[in-house]
Order: C-alpha cells, then sequence, then structure tokens
C-alpha cells in the first residue's frame, strides 16, 4: 500500500491556489470592513476558505495508505472538454445553449447508459443556470446566440 497520493495533491493544489487567490486579491484590492465590504472582502475569505479546505483535505492523507487510481483519459477529457464548451461558448452560444451542450458532454463518461437522464439532467441544470443567473441575478448574459 502507498500514500494517498491523489488526495495529497489535491489538497495541496487547493491550498496553494487558495493562498494565492487570499495574497492577490488581499494586496491588490480594498478589503472594506463588515459593515462595508470592499470589493476584496469575497476573494480573500474565499481564497482563505480554500487554502484551509486544501489543508483538511491534505493532512489527513498523508498518513493514511490507499489503492492507486487509475486516470482514465477519456474521462479527464469529457470533463474539460465541458468547461471549454461552457467557457468559450458563453459568448458565441449564449448561455442556455452552452450549459445544456456543456452539461451534455459532461455526462458522457458516467456509467449509467442511456441518452434520456443526460437529457433531462442538461434541461434541469440549464434551467437552474437560467433562473439563478439571469432571473435572479440579473447577470446580463447572452442567453441565446446572437445577442
Amino acid at each position: 500500500m502507498q500514500r494517498d497520493w491523489p488526495d495529497i495533491w489535491g489538497g495541496a493544489v487547493l491550498a496553494v491556489t487558495g493562498l494565492c487567490v487570499a495574497i492577490w486579491s488581499g494586496l491588490r484590492l480594498d478589503f472594506g470592513t463588515l459593515r462595508a465590504m470592499g470589493p476584496g472582502f469575497f476573494p480573500t475569505v474565499l481564497g482563505v476558505a480554500l487554502a484551509m479546505l486544501g489543508v483538511a483535505v491534505a493532512v489527513p492523507a498523508l498518513r493514511r495508505g490507499a489503492e492507486p487510481v487509475p486516470v482514465r483519459l477519456g474521462d479527464l477529457a469529457a470533463v474539460i472538454a465541458s468547461i471549454l464548451i461552457f467557457g468559450l461558448g458563453m459568448e458565441w452560444l449564449g448561455m442556455v445553449p452552452a450549459c445544456f451542450i456543456a452539461v451534455l458532454t459532461a455526462s458522457v463518461p458516467a456509467p449509467c447508459k442511456g441518452w434520456l437522464w443526460r437529457l433531462v439532467l442538461a434541461v434541469a441544470v440549464t434551467a437552474v443556470t437560467f433562473v439563478v443567473f439571469e432571473l435572479g441575478l440579473q447577470m446580463g448574459l447572452p442567453v441565446w446566440p446572437g445577442q
């Protein structure tokens, strides 16, 4: 049995990312106070929370062993592709089509077969995204192509 390297590395990446975000936003943005939060308050607090989460994941993993986890490149490619589709497709396709296609792409490596549940999942996630970001937060994101 070997150390739990996936959790050690994953926790370390989270901790370093959180520290970098907290330090960057703490140095460049106004933190403000609890009553009048500045633009740096939220990213700094989230960075510290992410760093603490990373430590909470990595430290216990140092003491335990784990079986090696095989890396499935097809699954990894599907997740990265869905992130790219959503990120790059927001401007070209709009939020609704980009989210729908991204969810469908991310669900491809799932062990459950069939397309009905994938379509239902994509419609549900897209509807929640639309309600939260367009109706709730009124972010003014392009919803459909050409907007």
